[in-house]
């Protein structure tokens, strides 16, 4: 079957968000069955406004430019499809003979890939519909880790490590810094920061994710302990943290501020946390806050990230044209001491809707770090390793009598 192949990107930008829709073209480009591709401008919202921009003869160059383009490139969305998008949306494959529909994202994605193959097949229309993984969150089943991940966990890894830095520099005057990183409801982007610690000693000294719940006592008390041991401290934090009750530390209560699924924007809880440290232990705090750079940072791009989402983008036309519908790509990494990965396909009801939270494996007992099965996954996904700095601040000259 031969026809048109829309592709289109969704949710949160990732430094390699582009790099996937390369994967698209270039693999279409290069198959027979695809007669004509077009760009969804800002993702499904281009589909139902019909808003293509013509992909069909891109040429290399472009290409190339695109493997060095962060977030995306053809816009992006955060709309939910419901059942009366459904005629609207049917209407319009038709009319331009959309038999390839390809859509990269995240857990949103996977359900809009899920309703068009679903509208698609009870109409009679053959259409092959693809998910292709991306997420900074790294919270997708089926996959053992999502494009996106590595770039963000190397930004994650070295503004602990640059931030730490600065940390110990000055610790004889600001005692406590709070390094705040994304993260709704899980904290996978926050447990890479543990990638800068070499020394027992070093930076970050606590991490914090949503999926063990946090009191403000528990963490003061481990502040305080913390600094009695270290002399500063240096904290990581995930902008979802939750109380024991599952309630959220902090979220925005404004109305404009809300997503496309009715939940408060995130992003405040290291000043909350910064100011009772300053309250109740009488350190003086300050706050990290990387905000959506540590999503998009081309500069800082995982090498591995940007082969593999590369990768997975061809892998979805390839998919498509070989008559798979309603899948997701994976990717699958291989048993032995060599890191490798393959990809594979998932159904998408197996993934849509769903998330994967840091597995308890990789969270010591205490909910306060990291384990070292955690490190052994992280490390091969962020490229070249971290760079070592060196600190001259530990005296060697005796005291003159």
């Amino acid at each position: 079957m031969s026809g048109t192949l829309v592709v289109g990107q969704s949710g949160g930008s990732t430094a390699t968000l582009s790099n996937t829709l390369a994967g698209v073209l270039a693999a279409a480009l290069q198959s027979g069955a695809v007669d004509r591709m077009y760009g969804m401008c800002n993702g499904i919202e281009g589909l139902l406004h019909e808003r293509f921009v013509d992909l069909s003869n891109t040429p290399a160059r472009l290409l190339d430019a695109l493997r060095q383009t962060p977030s995306a490139a053809l816009g992006s969305c955060r709309y939910g499809l419901t059942e009366s998008d459904a005629e609207r949306a049917l209407d319009v494959l038709k009319a331009h003979d959309v038999r390839y529909f390809i859509y990269i994202g995240g857990n949103g994605s996977a359900l809009t890939v899920q309703a068009v193959n679903r509208w698609a097949q009870t109409s009679g229309y053959d259409l092959h519909a693809i998910a292709v993984p991306k997420t900074i969150d790294n919270d997708l089943w089926g996959t053992d880790h999502t494009p996106g991940y590595g770039s963000a966990a190397r930004f994650a890894a070295l503004a602990a490590l640059d931030g730490g830095s600065d940390s110990w520099a000055l610790r004889t005057h600001d005692h406590v810094k709070i390094l705040e990183t994304f993260g709704r409801n899980t904290g996978w982007v926050t447990a890479a920061t543990a990638l800068a610690k070499r020394e027992e000693a070093d930076p970050p000294h606590l991490i914090y994710v949503p999926e063990r719940p946090l009191t403000q006592e528990r963490f003061l008390r481990e502040v305080q302990a913390a600094y009695d041991r270290f002399g500063y401290v240096h904290v990581a934090v995930c902008e979802g943290l939750r109380r024991p009750d599952g309630e959220l530390l902090f979220a925005s209560n404004r109305l404009v501020d809300r997503d496309a699924f009715g939940r408060g924007q995130l992003g405040g809880v290291s000043t909350l946390l910064a100011e009772l440290v300053a309250s109740e232990l009488g350190l003086k705090s300050r706050t990290d806050k990387p905000g959506t750079m540590q999503r998009a940072c081309m500069s800082l791009a995982s090498s591995v990230d940007l082969e593999e989402s590369y990768r997975v983008g061809k892998a979805a036309v390839d998919a498509a044209v070989s008559g798979a519908t309603a899948k997701m790509i994976t990717l699958e990494r291989e048993p032995g001491p060599e890191y490798a990965v393959t990809t594979g396909l998932i159904a998408v009801d197996d993934v849509a809707g769903k998330e994967r939270p840091l597995p308890d494996a990789y969270l010591n007992e205490t909910g306060n770090y990291v384990t070292t099965a955690f490190l052994d996954y992280v490390r091969p996904l962020i490229g070249a390793p971290l760079p070592e700095y060196v600190r001259l601040g530990t005296p060697t000259v005796s005291k003159q009598a």
